[in-house]
This record gives structure tokens, C-alpha cells and sequence, in this order.
């Protein structure tokens, strides 16, 4: 049993609160320069430290050695159960968005591809989503209808995605507050 006077010699040590400036000041801090990730090798050899600069903005280039042919048939069979969702699933959002079922079959390949060159997860899908294609359609096809002109429509579409792209892609090579998902 303690008594009352053991209790009361335990206290809890609160630092003084911290003023709005100083709060924000250091949460614009994290969220735009993240810890540092180069903080590792930074007072290593050249050469090493460019090889670990360039595994950190091309993650395959850190995974790519190691490589061997049973994750091969994993990712061959993981490949082909994605393939068989992804490709039907893409044409169909191409439906969505009102373009041409192509465009949808490129869509359910190429970003997946080029999340395996510069993605840093194993576990992450990556591909069109049902939301992407209907917000395309509805901002696009209110200025542009795509029956009375096809070539102006596709034009807008892909600019769009180009921008969205460039964008995406600023964001993940300036570290926009962590590892950015390529979401078109």
C-alpha cells in the first residue's frame, strides 16, 4: 500500500505552451522539408553518395540487384490476376471519360510501369480510377462536347492530364511533404 505522501512528489513536468508563430513555423517546417534523407551518407564517399542519391529518386536502382527469379514468378503471377482486372476496368473508365477505349487500355499499363521505376512500395496499386475519368468528363464536357468535336475534347483531356502529371511529378521530386501517388 502507498501512502498519500508517495503520490504526491510524482508530478508530471508540462513545458510552457508554445506561441501560434512558433507552431506553425515548425509544422511548415515538417511538412514541406521533411527529415532529411540524405542525412545518412551525406559525409560519405562521392560516388556513394551519388549512387544512394540516385536509388533514392529511382527506387529500382536499390531493389533491381537484388532481384531474383522467385520474386519473378511471383510478380509474373501477380502480374497476370492484375492484368485481367486492370485491362477491362481501364476500357471501361475510358467509357467513363468519354474517349476511346485505347486510351483506357494505355492507362491500365503505363502508369503501373512507371510506379515499378519510381514507386518505392511493393504493396501499391496504381492505375485510373472511376472518380479521375468522371471528373475529367464533367470539367471537360462542360466546356467541349465530345460528339460535336472528338479532336478538340481529346486535346483538352490530355492537356489536362499532361499538367496533372507535371504537377504530380514536381511534387514527388520536391518531396511535397512525403512520397507523392501517381493518381492519372
Amino acid at each position: 500500500m502507498t501512502n498519500s505522501s508517495d503520490m504526491t512528489n510524482n508530478q508530471v513536468n508540462f513545458s510552457a505552451p508554445r506561441g501560434f508563430a512558433t507552431t506553425f513555423k515548425s509544422d511548415c517546417k515538417e511538412t514541406f522539408f521533411p527529415d532529411d534523407p540524405f542525412d545518412n551518407f551525406k559525409d560519405g564517399k562521392p560516388l556513394v553518395r551519388a549512387k544512394k542519391t540516385l536509388q533514392y529518386f529511382v527506387p529500382c536502382f536499390e531493389w533491381l540487384p537484388k532481384y531474383n527469379f522467385k520474386l519473378f514468378r511471383y510478380d509474373l503471377l501477380a502480374g497476370i490476376t492484375i492484368t485481367s482486372l486492370a485491362i477491362p476496368q481501364g476500357i471501361s473508365y475510358a467509357k467513363l471519360g468519354n474517349v476511346p477505349p485505347i486510351v483506357g487500355l494505355y492507362s491500365s499499363f503505363v502508369p503501373p510501369f512507371i510506379y515499378a521505376i519510381f514507386g518505392s512500395s511493393k504493396h501499391l496499386a496504381v492505375g485510373t480510377v472511376a472518380a479521375c475519368s468522371l471528373l475529367i468528363y464533367e470539367t471537360i464536357g462542360a466546356k467541349v462536347d465530345p460528339k460535336d468535336d472528338p479532336a478538340l475534347y481529346l486535346h483538352l483531356v490530355f492537356t489536362a492530364t499532361f499538367f496533372t502529371g507535371i504537377v504530380q511529378s514536381a511534387l514527388g521530386f520536391l518531396s511535397g511533404g512525403g512520397k507523392v501517388l501517381l493518381l492519372v
